[in-house]
């Protein structure tokens, strides 16, 4: 969750995107953790979620009820394998973003099943560049986060855990502490594993795309 949050603000430093006195929407913004960035950064945020009540309702087929070209950009961090109905999905992110308006997403490329209500996809980096592409934006970069040798250990980490929380009153101790190893020998396996490998074997992806004209 550190490399995640380091790779997306480090996207919204980029002085080209002009986030001060933009319009930002968060498209399944969940509690909202992702708020104070972006009013830190001048900008005016407004979330939408299928679970809560925002600022921007989402409607029963999904789409939004707000008018075309609202946004500067739009922002989905962590949901869209979460979405079923893609085509929607997209298709609302590209109709309320401006000309030129920028979608920041992030997505999983390998994780374990977590449904919110459902999960329904894990994406190579191609794939995912391709199915945002065809729907009328252009990808302008995209970050691996994660490679294969550390996120296995990060998945046996997890396993760990659940087992050893079981152990009576010993077992958050020895949860703890192996958590803390298990994290120590993934920084270094991720360390070691080359860019070309974590390019397409990544955890996660954070993208940033321009929407077409």
């Amino acid at each position: 969750m550190r490399r995640l949050a380091g790779s997306i603000k480090a996207i919204l430093t980029d002085p080209g995107l002009y986030l001060k006195g933009s319009k930002v929407l968060d498209f399944g913004c969940g509690t909202r953790p992702y708020e104070s960035w972006f009013t830190a950064a001048g900008a005016e945020y407004r979330g939408a979620d299928i679970d809560r009540e925002e600022e921007v309702p989402v409607r029963t087929d999904g789409s939004l009820d707000a008018g075309d070209a609202q946004f500067d950009m739009v922002v989905s961090f962590q949901v869209l394998e979460h979405v079923w109905d893609l085509e929607t999905y997209l298709r609302e992110v590209r109709r309320v973003l401006k000309r030129e308006g920028r979608f920041l997403v992030s997505t999983h490329g390998s994780w374990l099943y977590h449904p919110h209500p459902g999960d329904y996809r894990r994406w190579t980096r191609e794939g995912l560049r391709r199915e945002v592409e065809t729907r009328g934006f252009r990808l302008i970069t995209m970050h691996p986060l994660v490679g294969p040798l550390a996120w296995t250990t990060v998945f046996r980490a997890l396993g760990y855990s659940h087992f050893l929380k079981k152990i009576p009153l010993v077992g958050c101790a020895l949860s703890g502490a192996a958590a803390v190893l298990l994290g120590m020998k993934a920084w270094l396996e991720d360390r070691i594993t080359p860019q070309a490998v974590i390019r397409d074997n990544a955890c996660i992806y954070v993208a940033l795309f321009r929407r077409d004209s």
